[in-house]
């Protein structure tokens, strides 16, 4: 396999990722992202994507740490923070059919690192730049 038109997102992408809801807080999404070892969450409401939470979008919002808070009262105000505060949106998505190509050209255009699949109004996955190199690096 090469990366060309047969090759397509929904062959690379990761189905059923870890997923939060807009109401919860930005503590749960950091632990998460720490514990999983991942960079990209993809945000619901109602089973419909309308955001994404990257480690970027919790930098920015860690203010906090830059003014000198200890690591208590950082946590303590990352609970008072929702997710849909801090994401970004609007979200970019892509279809599973779509070609990788594709893909990888729509997140080099937008400078993100992630794209969340929707077939119809429906989240079916997520296709990152770590799926995109690791298919290159394992078929070519």
């Amino acid at each position: 396999m090469t990366l060309e038109k047969d090759v397509r997102v929904e062959d690379i992408m990761t189905k059923a990722p870890v997923t939060l809801e807009c109401d919860d807080v930005l503590d749960v999404a950091d632990d998460i992202m720490t514990l999983s070892r991942i960079r990209h969450l993809p945000i619901l409401e109602k089973g419909r994507v309308v955001g994404v939470l990257s480690q970027r979008d919790l930098f920015h919002s860690a203010l906090v740490k830059v003014l000198g808070f200890r690591q208590s009262e950082q946590k303590d105000l990352m609970r008072t923070i929702r997710v849909s505060e801090v994401m970004s949106k609007p979200v970019i998505t892509i279809s599973p059919g779509a070609p990788v190509k594709e893909a990888a050209r729509r997140m080099m255009e937008k400078k993100i690192g992630c794209l969340p699949v929707v077939e119809g109004e429906n989240f079916v996955g997520v296709v990152t730049e770590t799926d995109i190199l690791r298919y290159v690096v394992e078929h070519r």
